[in-house]
């Protein structure tokens, strides 16, 4: 057990925006939103997955919708306490041994520290994608047979409900269609868990690594080069492509940020172009007109100069950009994993290939 101070939390922020591949959040306001808790309530408590009795209960806590919609419609502060505390209500829980993040993001990683400081409640440090996913059931809980439901949803103006639904799909599909209504964003409490489950289910470490990871990039003590070869070495990445923004096309549409940006290659990149698409998070990168990485592995944008992270929201032309590759949890690349997250899933009719895989490839070619 350890407490996150302030510093670790902007470390945090960063490292959870990265892995959150262009969706999650906003890591300046989700960082505000739990320094603003921590400052209030005092540190909290980070648990190890091996510390966690398998007997106890936890919920977590997430933000549902379109990231880019936080930038206009800021959440007033106390959504996150009440929709945990209905799920628990209604679980009939009278005790919850803590909270832990669904996805890494910059938002959705902070969202349950603020419920731990407010609460008193430790947090656990492990979550349910090792990266972000637009829907619902693109949990690691899903795969092993985990529900979603019961499921609160609330959302800033005080419209707050239960869900019960016959399997995690239709948790996805009605919640969004909620989601919508409420504004293209809402807070929800799903995925209620025993410390056995999380054990057996969750991404262990997952706060740690985006610690570590935020404390690469904030680093003044390195030039970028030598940075990007620590972040590379630390989640056993590929620089994909250097460019430039040169075209966004993107839209808020049924509670997802839809689109694709265009990038122009630039430095050893010049004579080369890329496409990334995305639904909220980066799914598929192509590079010259071949696919180089595809969902489930994540996808990282990064500024070319500071390698501070770059969501699908903050896409804007002219952007200089480092694209980076990295293989996502083994739990993803299991016949389930590639089913609910795979490129098809997302109407891409490609085959999975693993990101080293096509790496090594491109760079057979080029030799």
């Amino acid at each position: 057990m350890r407490y996150l101070d302030q510093a670790a939390i902007e470390h945090i922020a960063i490292g959870a925006a990265f892995l959150g591949t262009g969706g999650g959040g906003d890591p300046y306001i989700g960082k505000l939103m739990a320094l603003s808790a921590i400052e209030k309530n005092g540190p909290v408590k980070l648990y190890s997955v091996d510390e966690v009795a398998d007997e106890d209960f936890f919920i977590p806590a997430a933000m549902m919708g379109a990231p880019s919609v936080l930038i206009e419609k800021f959440p007033r502060g106390d959504e996150f306490v009440k929709v945990f505390q209905k799920l628990a209500q209604y679980l009939g829980k009278d005790k919850i041994a803590g909270t832990y993040p669904m996805e890494a993001g910059g938002v959705n990683s902070m969202i349950p520290i603020v419920v731990a400081a407010q609460l008193g409640l430790p947090l656990i440090d492990c979550d349910g994608m090792g990266r972000a996913f637009p829907e619902l059931q693109m949990v690691t809980f899903h795969l092993d047979g985990i529900s979603a439901t019961p499921m609160a949803i609330t959302d800033e103006k005080g419209n707050i409900g239960i869900f019960e639904t016959i399997d995690n799909k239709w948790t996805e599909r009605i919640a969004r269609s909620a989601t919508v209504e409420m504004g293209a964003s809402s807070l929800v409490s799903l995925y209620p868990t025993t410390g056995a489950q999380i054990k057996q289910s969750g991404v262990h470490h997952i706060i740690t690594l985006s610690e570590q990871i935020g404390e690469i990039i904030a680093s003044k003590d390195q030039e970028v080069n030598d940075k990007l070869e620590s972040l590379l070495t630390l989640v056993k990445g590929y620089e994909l492509f250097q460019g430039k923004i040169v075209d966004v096309i993107r839209e808020t549409k049924g509670g997802f940020n839809l689109g694709k940006m265009v990038l122009e290659g630039i430095d050893t990149y010049k004579a080369d172009q890329m496409k990334v698409h995305f639904q909220n998070e980066n799914l598929i990168a192509e590079k010259n007109e071949q696919v180089i990485a595809m969902t489930p592995d994540l996808i990282c944008l990064v500024d070319f100069e500071t390698l501070q992270p770059v969501t699908t929201e903050s896409l804007k032309y002219g952007k200089r950009v480092r694209v980076i590759g990295l293989p996502a949890h083994k739990k993803w690349r299991t016949a389930k994993g590639i089913e609910t997250a795979g490129p098809r899933y997302f109407g891409y009719d490609y085959e999975y290939t693993p990101i080293e895989e096509m790496v090594k490839k491109e760079e057979a070619e080029h030799v």
